[in-house]
Parts: C-alpha cells; sequence; structure tokens
C-alpha cells in the first residue's frame, strides 16, 4: 500500500468516526476541546493523495447586521457554503467560538447571544473567517456591519437602550465630527472606499436629558472587493512573428464572488489591445519589435463601478537573426533567350520581422536594387534579358539582427532575338513618277562601342524601335535622286552591312525627292515590323 493510499484510508477512518457518532447537542455556552490541529492535519493529506481536494471555506452572514448589540438580544447567524457544495449535500455543519467546539447541527444556522469569535465549517472544507459579536450594556451603541468592501454603501446606527429616545447625534471619524442630525440616527456613506477606513464613534443627546452619552469607538475597515491586478504575459520573452497570452490576474473576495468583472488590455502609448470584456485573457495572434514596450491591463467591477489598474510590465519582443539565404531563378537553372524575362528570388531559411533584401552583380560590383518587407522571400524581375545580363548574381538579407549572404548563380543568355527577314524591296512607281534609285534617307544610328560612336544611313522605321540586328544599305550617291533612266543601268549600288545587338534605333520620317521632270515622287522604302514586347532588350 502506497503512502497517499494510506493516508486516504486513515482520512476516511478519521472522518467517518467523527461525523457519524450520534451527539446530543450542547446548551448554549457550553463548550469542548475542538479538534482544530486534527482538522488541518487532514486537510494537508488530503491534496497528497490526488483525491480530496479542501472545499472554499463558507461564508457567515449576520442577521441583523450588526456586530455590536445589547445584552438579552440575539444574532443570528448563517453558514454558507460556496456555489461549487451544494447545500443539499452537506449533513452537518460545525460551529466554533473562539478556539472550543460550540456545536455540531444538521442545520447551517445559530442563534448567538455570547460576546465572541464565531467560526463555522462543513464537511471537507476548512472554517470560516471569524465573526466577532459584541453583546453590550452600555446605555448608547454604534451598529457597524460585519463587512463591508469597496464600493458598498457603509451604514453606521447609533443605538440607545430600552425605551429611551435621541434627540440628536453626531458621529465622528478618528476625532473629527462628519455628521449631525436631529431626524435620523443612521449614517450613510454611499460608495465606500479604503480612504474610509478608520475608527469611527456616535455621540447620542436623549430627549428630556442635558447629559451627552458617547458610545464605544469601532474600527471599521473597508475591504477590497477584488485584488490590484497583475499582468502576466506568456512567453515571458516573446520571439517575433509568434504568439502572446496576456493574462489580468486578480482575486475576487469569496464573500463576493457573484460580482461580475470585466477586463481590457493596452500597450504604450495608449494602445487598445482589446474591448471590455468578462475574459481575463487575451491572445495575440503575432508580436513584432516594434510591439516592445509596456502592457497593462484593468479590472472593472460592473456593480459597484470600481475600476484597477495593474503595474506596467515591461515586454521585450526577441528576434530572430536571418539565416540560409538562397538565390534562384526563374526560369529555373539561370539559362534564357536573349528577350525573355528574368525574375531573381531572394528568400531565408529563418529569420523575424522586417527583412531588406537586395541583389548583387559579383562579376561587376552592381547593386541591382532592394526592397524591405516582413516576408522570408521577395522577388526582382528583369523584364527583358540582353547580353549584357550575363554574369553571376547573389542577393543578400538584413532583419537588423544579423546579415545572411547567398552563394552566387550564373545567368547565361544566349541567341540574338533576330526576328525575320528585313530585306527591302524596290519601290513600285505609278504614272508619272520617277523610281528612287536611291533615296536620301536623313536616318541616325548610333552605337556605343566603348568610347566610340558608329552612324550610318539606314532606311526610316516607324519610330523608336529596338533591333536585335539591324542592316545598313546604301543605295548609290547623294542626288541619285535626279538620275534619269538611261544612267540608271550603269549606276550599280554599294552595299554595305552593320550588324549589331540590341540598339536603339531613332529614325525619322522620310523626305520626298523631286523627279527630273520637276514632280515630287515617293520614295517607297519597306516598312520593318513593329517587335515583340518579348522583343525588346535593355543595353546599358
Amino acid at each position: 500500500m502506497t503512502a497517499a493510499s494510506r493516508s486516504q484510508k486513515r482520512l476516511a477512518a478519521l472522518t467517518m468516526g467523527r461525523w457519524d457518532r450520534p451527539r446530543q447537542l450542547l446548551p448554549p455556552g457550553t463548550l469542548e476541546p475542538a479538534p482544530m490541529l486534527l482538522w488541518a492535519s487532514l486537510l494537508v493529506l488530503a491534496p497528497v493523495s490526488g483525491q480530496l481536494a479542501a472545499l472554499p471555506k463558507p461564508v457567515i452572514s449576520l442577521h441583523p447586521p450588526w456586530t455590536t448589540v445589547f445584552k438579552g438580544e440575539a444574532v443570528t447567524l448563517t453558514c454558507n457554503a460556496s456555489r461549487v457544495h451544494a447545500a443539499e449535500n452537506i449533513k452537518r455543519y460545525w460551529w466554533y467560538l473562539g478556539a472550543q467546539t460550540l456545536r455540531e447541527i444538521p442545520g447551517n444556522t445559530l442563534k448567538a447571544r455570547v460576546s465572541g469569535t464565531y467560526k463555522c465549517q462543513i464537511q471537507g472544507s476548512s472554517p470560516s473567517d471569524g465573526v466577532s459579536l459584541i453583546f453590550s450594556s452600555d446605555l448608547l451603541i454604534l451598529q457597524t456591519p460585519h463587512s463591508v468592501f469597496e464600493g458598498d454603501t457603509l451604514t453606521l446606527r447609533c443605538q440607545v437602550k430600552g425605551r429611551e429616545k435621541l434627540a440628536a447625534v453626531k458621529y465622528s471619524w478618528n476625532g473629527n465630527v462628519i455628521f449631525t442630525s436631529r431626524n435620523s440616527q443612521d449614517l450613510l456613506i454611499p460608495q465606500a472606499s479604503l480612504n474610509n477606513s478608520g475608527n469611527y464613534q456616535c455621540i447620542g443627546f436623549l430627549e428630556g436629558n442635558h447629559y451627552t452619552y458617547r458610545s464605544n469607538n469601532r474600527i471599521i475597515k473597508i475591504q477590497e472587493l477584488f485584488s490590484r491586478p497583475k499582468l502576466e504575459v506568456t512567453p515571458p520573452q516573446p520571439t517575433e512573428g509568434g504568439p502572446v497570452n496576456l493574462s489580468c490576474q486578480t482575486e475576487l473576495r469569496l464573500e463576493r464572488s457573484d460580482t461580475l468583472l470585466s477586463f481590457i488590455f493596452f500597450r504604450d502609448p495608449g494602445v487598445m489591445l482589446s474591448n471590455w470584456s468578462r475574459s481575463p485573457e487575451v491572445q495575440l495572434t503575432a508580436i513584432w519589435r516594434e510591439d516592445s514596450g509596456s502592457y497593462w491591463c484593468v479590472v472593472a467591477a460592473v456593480v459597484p463601478s470600481i475600476r484597477k489598474h495593474s503595474l506596467p510590465l515591461q515586454v521585450r519582443v526577441q528576434g530572430v537573426p536571418v539565416s540560409g539565404a538562397l538565390l534562384e531563378t526563374q526560369p529555373q537553372g539561370g539559362r534564357l533567350l536573349a528577350g525573355e524575362r528574368l525574375v531573381l528570388v531572394c528568400s531565408v531559411a529563418e529569420g523575424t520581422g522586417d527583412t531588406t533584401f537586395s541583389w548583387h552583380r559579383e562579376d561587376t560590383g552592381e547593386r541591382l536594387g532592394s526592397k524591405r518587407q516582413r516576408s522570408r522571400r521577395a522577388e526582382l524581375e528583369i523584364p527583358a534579358v540582353g547580353g549584357s545580363h550575363a554574369g553571376r548574381y547573389y542577393c543578400t538579407a538584413d532583419n537588423g539582427h544579423g546579415l545572411a549572404l547567398s552563394g552566387a548563380l550564373n545567368v547565361t543568355v544566349t541567341g540574338d532575338g533576330f526576328l525575320g527577314n528585313t530585306a527591302r524591296r524596290r519601290p513600285a512607281t505609278g504614272p508619272g513618277e520617277t523610281a528612287c534609285a536611291g533615296c536620301p534617307v536623313p536616318v541616325e544610328l548610333r552605337q556605343l562601342y566603348g568610347k566610340q560612336q558608329l552612324y550610318g544611313n539606314v532606311p526610316p522605321g516607324e519610330g523608336d524601335l529596338v533591333y536585335s540586328e539591324v542592316q545598313v544599305i546604301q543605295l548609290g550617291q547623294e542626288g541619285a535622286g535626279r538620275t534619269s533612266p538611261a544612267d540608271a543601268g550603269r549606276f550599280k549600288p554599294q552595299e554595305t552591312s552593320l550588324s549589331t545587338s540590341h540598339r536603339k534605333l531613332t529614325a525619322r520620317p522620310p523626305l520626298l525627292a523631286e523627279s527630273s521632270a520637276g514632280q515630287r515622287g515617293r520614295c517607297q522604302t519597306a516598312r520593318t515590323p513593329r517587335l515583340p514586347a518579348r522583343g525588346i532588350g535593355l543595353d546599358t
């Protein structure tokens, strides 16, 4: 048999012997030794077994509510069990006066007529808090309630003995008169606060009597309805991007366990994290480094209106350094045709918060661009690649906690992107028109080869285009437009060709040439088709 089993068996034997044996109710004022130490040992042993946990202690209420009455009067005490322990399941109540057992009865009420401190106990609970009663023989007494909580109305009554009547009363607080009345003998302090605690006394003036009577001094302590809240954060050192649970811990007095409380949470500077709610907890699904700061909560009782703030709690959000940077391309492998779209994808395996991604050329040392975003992945797009985009690339990532560098990735660009034959056809002529053996073409072609510039004349296009290959054909000398038809056969055009890749061609509209007959002729040229968007290249 385990130690826990032996303790449970001993507890059952002791409690059964205590509760089941017949008892004779003792007359009032008769005391017997109380097994207080025995009950304490049982309550300590009960949790060890894991089966019998102590129930909440009961609460004593009074009727009338005064703790000071005249001798010969009686006060009815009621032992109130908690809600979790139904009254119909309780078969025995124990009453104590001081350290002595007063009686054991099946009911939960007791009429008290003797001064002293009373407690009650039910099966499976610890004793209640004590209630001190005074049965006085004085002529004038100050009657006060047993317990007053903040927000309650504090009622004090100045009472005279027998058939005497009071003509006027005064109430003092800590030696200072705070209220005088000829009509009412009661002092009401609504919405009592902790500041109303102190030493109270009443002074009475009897009808037809010139004497002044003073009551006994009564010390009244206003009790907290609920304790000042304490904010708890789980985990205490949260990590960026992770969830956080905020809990507003407070303790509601057992006598007022039915009081409704509401909770709300804040963060500096005045950021409201939740609305008023009956739940003492709120969960933040994700917290970030900029969320670091002071956090606090507020608890409010709906009736009466009482609010209490927790002390501010500093929360520092921990960041995770970036690591495992990786550069990838779309399309995969980094092999592209000239004019295709290239996407450089930079990602990290770990890291939290806002991250700055940067893309670089390893061979030229050029920084291509950067992006800052709250993500582990970012993209940089090159709409159309050319031969100059071939090379080695890498990326970096930095979130303020560390820098991660990816490995270098090689990008190759193949092909010249030539879209088709751009050969010219001989221009057609109409009636009265002379064919142009060669038209002056004021078109400028500029190509940059290092510091050199190359110019040539080419047929006009339809605006600014980008060619993957340009063919330059010079037809005859200047002024060939005026050559007679007879001489045209002896003229042999000189053909020159120039190939280049991805150069910008600026063309002006063609000029009209005059025929030998003085008429204006048309110089017709074969138009070069406009290239589609994918054929457009960039050359820097």
